[in-house]
């Protein structure tokens, strides 16, 4: 019997010096896991928080954002012809989010590229991002860029950008004070203030016209301090779709320049307004020229499409090279212990585009096709308004440009059309646009139509289903 064993292992193949270690490594890793025994000392001792009572068992529940909550509120409703008007993001015709043709194009020549690694990026982010986005926002023959007076870092989208921009404010400009159009995209006071600077508002939207309100932003401005930091939204202002006439646009400049203010621009939606990039650049452009300092928050979520891959820049217009190069420097400061390095992958698509002539003319075309979408829901609306012979005047639906309209719904109507009709819009009667299509305006301006015809009507129509 013990000859038949000898020659039966004989046959396997003998056990490598490997294999022996990885079987003792095995054993005492399945010994480490076996629990003690129910009589024996552990030197685990029961945690305070095992029984339910936790440190942070003090934290009140936070209120959710009153724009992300929108959507969180539509996406629990179970109808089925509620429509979301609260996102900020592109929808195509048929509702459906949008990945433009120039960026998968992009994306493919990244895949291909073999040489295309995920290597941490410097601090300040992808050296060609930089240069093509400053270029894009400035115009590739600007004097402020030819005399290198420029610093530009890539930051996390538009948020990321201002944030970045706040505290380098906070830290070395001698007015730590911004004052922001009312109203303001909301995220706006508590990007500044975390950062440190003091808030404060100027006249901006005039309700009775629902258009700007040009006196009060001027008379704001000129008795604001010398030094103070002026935040200006580049073009489609957000919430209110009201701009300043190119004209205005020129006495905010002289204004701002003779008391010594400095500018900082959001430029969310350069080329998705009217569809030009260069004609949404205008106004940032004019205050350039003039060879004063600035700083510019810029976002490609929008305009390219790319919400979640966070993709933005920060320009500082210096006064010189050198100081460009210190201003740089310390934006670095900022970012190091806030994220370190930037994403790679949403600035690779973006360089790419921007330095291949096909790619960025094809980018164009899409940005048009989309603006002009928005443009065409907007005149849409207005005709379905007209035809219901809704009350009021409602040419400002027509006249504001870029993703929202400042609709001049009060909240109880706001609250009354989601109810009723389960469209979802912020309190104050922003609604995006881009939300919109051929199929859903007429539930929407039928929603409207009974809404501001009489809350306490008996006989306020029931939503069609679409």
């Amino acid at each position: 019997m013990k000859k038949m064993s000898r020659v039966m292992i004989s046959n396997f193949p003998p056990i490598s010096a490997a294999d022996r270690r990885l079987g003792t490594m095995a054993r005492h890793l399945e010994e480490s896991l076996e629990p003690p025994p129910p009589d024996s000392d552990s030197s685990i001792c029961r945690s305070p928080t095992a029984d339910g009572n936790s440190v942070f068992a003090h934290v009140a529940q936070a209120q959710d954002d009153p724009i992300l909550g929108v959507t969180v509120a539509y996406n629990k409703d179970p109808s089925p012809v509620k429509l979301n008007l609260g996102v900020g993001a592109y929808r195509t015709e048929e509702g459906k989010p949008l990945v433009l043709n120039a960026v998968r194009k992009a994306e493919q020549q990244l895949v291909a590229d073999r040489s295309h690694v995920k290597e941490y990026l410097p601090i300040s982010g992808l050296a060609d991002f930089n240069k093509l986005s400053a270029e894009l926002m400035f115009g590739a023959d600007s004097p402020a860029i030819l005399e290198n007076r420029i610093s530009t870092v890539q930051c996390l989208s538009g948020t990321g950008s201002l944030r970045v921009g706040g505290e380098f404010l906070a830290s070395h400009h001698h007015q730590p004070t911004i004052y922001f159009p009312t109203p303001t995209w909301g995220n706006h006071h508590k990007i500044f203030t975390r950062a440190g600077l003091s808030v404060k508002a100027y006249r901006y939207y005039d309700p009775t016209t629902r258009g700007l309100n040009f006196h009060g932003l001027m008379e704001d401005l000129g008795s604001a301090p010398p030094g103070a930091v002026v935040l200006l939204h580049a073009c489609a202002h957000n919430p209110t779709g009201v701009d300043p006439t190119l004209q205005q646009w020129e006495q905010i400049r002289k204004l701002i320049r003779s008391n010594g203010l400095l500018p900082f621009f959001d430029s969310a939606y350069q080329g998705f307004a009217s569809g030009s990039l260069d004609a949404d650049a205008k106004p940032v452009r004019m205050f350039v020229a003039d060879g004063g300092e600035l700083l510019a928050a810029q976002s490609y979520a929008k305009n390219l499409g790319l919400y979640g891959e966070r993709v933005g820049a920060l320009s500082v217009v210096c006064g010189s090279s050198d100081v460009a190069r210190r201003v740089e420097s310390q934006l670095r400061v900022v970012i190091r212990p806030l994220y370190s390095s930037p994403p790679i992958h949403g600035a690779s698509i973006v360089a790419t585009i921007l330095k291949d002539r096909d790619l960025f003319h094809e980018w164009t075309l899409e940005l048009k096709e989309m603006a002009d979408r928005v443009i065409s829901m907007r005149h849409q609306l207005f005709d379905a308004l007209q035809k219901t012979g809704t009350p009021g005047d409602w040419s400002h639906i027509i006249e504001q440009i870029g993703m929202f309209t400042f609709t001049g719904l009060n909240k109880a109507q706001v609250e009354f059309m989601n109810k009723e009709y389960h469209i979802y819009m912020t309190p104050d009667g922003r609604i995006s646009m881009a939300g919109l299509s051929t199929r859903t305006v007429p539930h929407l301006a039928n929603a409207i139509h009974a809404a501001v015809t009489g809350l306490s009507s008996t006989t306020v129509p029931h939503a069609a289903v679409l």
